[in-house]
């Protein structure tokens, strides 16, 4: 039997930025899938109370939610999709997990908007609705550009998504001086720094000069205070680059960073930019690693959302809650301006529409964010732009 939320108020949708009204009376079902048993379930569960938040803020008894269960077995949810179809529903929050995509291909007529950031090998009829790689690029390529950096390495690690980095730098046109793909493997990572920075030829010059000022016919005085404050120094030269990309997160990006920080290279020096870090607060407390610059949703947004849901739930959301709610305002948007049945029209006609967590933009069948730019520095995090 299908758990139904439905939830009838009368508030306006402002905070979805529409002032439209609804076109038709038959209702607009949303299906969701998310794991309600298994080891993610406690997800599921915020996931659900996210959408009835959004719900209760949109105020309209126009909209009916109907979750079914995924687990993280593709098969299990493929017959959810299907038994989801059989109601009438046109179009799916979820999947969660990039593994649960699998068997879709197999669902005509409904979209599914998955949370996952990845965009390569889904379903034609899966949009991928996470912040995805194309997204996060174009964020920093406007901070490269407003902060006229001339010359910027992008550093990948040699994981799965490397392909979606690579497709995400053709298609914003950021310009890059140079792409390394990396080893994980901390010796190794160690050794490829090395060799990006010219550690050991910036090394040796250092050796080179302290020996040139020790033979050469400087007063003694002078030339013991220029070898003290030679050997203060790690290196000397330039490196080839002014920004530094590392598309990397948690203990990784840290053990990357401390690989250049081992080769004098600095983020008092060059400008040290990553990935989306969701605000982890584990990196205020790392001073060596800042200023760090990252892209994000907007936190403020994502604030106001988190303490808003634990005052409804007296409990603690996940940033994919902030996602769910905003799909359930995205979808109410569409369905004021065309049919929702026309899922193959759906999503490739151009628009643009502001949520909690930013303003996503729809073409070709595809979604992205406009991402907010935000700077570590000092224990504290500002944003840029």
């Amino acid at each position: 039997m299908f758990k139904i939320i439905k939830i009838i108020l009368v508030t306006s949708i402002i905070l979805f930025g529409s002032s439209y009204g609804i076109a038709k009376e038959e209702k607009i079902k949303i299906g969701l899938l998310v794991p309600m048993t298994g080891e993610n379930s406690k997800l599921g569960k915020l996931l659900i109370k996210s959408t009835r938040m959004a719900l209760d803020d949109i105020g309209t008894d126009k909209i009916e939610i109907y979750p079914k269960d995924t687990g993280l077995d593709p098969n299990k949810t493929l017959q959810s999709a299907r038994e989801l179809k059989k109601i009438g529903v046109k179009i799916i929050i979820g999947p969660v997990f990039f593994k649960n995509l699998s068997y879709l291909h197999e669902i005509e007529d409904i979209i599914f908007l998955s949370l996952t950031n990845k965009t390569e090998n889904i379903p034609n009829n899966v949009i991928s609705s996470g912040v995805n790689s194309v997204s996060q690029v174009n964020a920093i390529k406007k901070f490269i550009e407003l902060s006229e950096i001339q010359k910027t390495i992008f550093l990948t690690p040699d994981l799965s998504y490397k392909l979606e980095i690579k497709k995400a730098i053709k298609q914003s046109k950021i310009k890059i001086f140079k792409h390394h793909i990396y080893d994980t493997e901390p010796t190794k990572l160690t050794k490829q720094i090395e060799d990006i920075t010219n550690y050991k030829i910036r090394k040796q010059n250092l050796i080179d000069e302290i020996t040139r000022v020790e033979k050469s016919d400087m007063s003694d005085d002078v030339k013991k205070r220029r070898i003290e404050k030679l050997k203060k120094r790690y290196t000397i030269g330039k490196v080839k680059f002014d920004a530094v990309i590392i598309s990397d997160f948690d203990e990784s990006l840290k053990s990357v960073i401390t690989s250049l920080l081992y080769t004098d290279v600095s983020p008092k020096d060059k400008f040290f930019i990553t990935f989306n870090q969701w605000f982890d607060e584990s990196l205020l407390n790392e001073k060596t690693l800042q200023p760090l610059y990252y892209p994000s949703i907007n936190k403020k947004n994502l604030e106001n959302f988190n303490k808003k849901f634990f005052e409804k739930y007296n409990e603690v959301p996940n940033h994919l809650s902030l996602l769910s709610y905003d799909l359930v305002g995205l979808i109410y948007y569409l369905s004021l301006k065309m049919n929702l049945s026309e899922t193959n029209e759906l999503f490739k006609k151009e628009n643009s529409f502001k949520g909690k967590i930013g303003v996503f933009d729809i073409k070709d069948n595809k979604i992205y964010h406009r991402l907010n730019l935000y700077e570590i520095k000092d224990g504290e995090i500002r944003e840029i732009f």
